[in-house]
């Protein structure tokens, strides 16, 4: 496993994780999720949000490739119905758990 600043990163996307290239990986790892075994405890969304409160640039993409890791298919393969059920989820997540807001420097 290679490491960033300490950090080691998640496999490579050709050890048995489809869609998650090394940005991805760079990101999760500052999320603090740093195995597959992690990202399997927490799951596709709850990776995706505390991914995306410890990296400015997340986009739902990222969603979709964590999703993909998991069951071991290409992120673009990722089917319509499994995206819509997870943007449903992530929305929820969002109503119960608010992102705080940003503060100006």
């Amino acid at each position: 496993m290679g490491c960033i600043l300490g950090a080691p990163l998640l496999p490579p996307a050709d050890a048995g994780l489809p869609g998650l290239d090394s940005l991805a990986r760079h990101m999760l790892a500052r999320a603090g999720i740093r195995s597959l075994q992690q990202l399997r405890a927490l799951g596709a969304l709850e990776a995706y949000v505390r991914t995306r409160s410890a990296n400015v640039h997340v986009g739902l993409p990222l969603l979709w490739s964590l999703e993909a890791a998991l069951t071991g298919q290409p992120w673009r393969q990722v089917e319509r119905e499994q995206r819509a059920r997870l943007l449903r989820a992530l929305v929820e997540h969002e109503r119960q758990r608010p992102l705080p807001a940003c503060r100006a420097h």
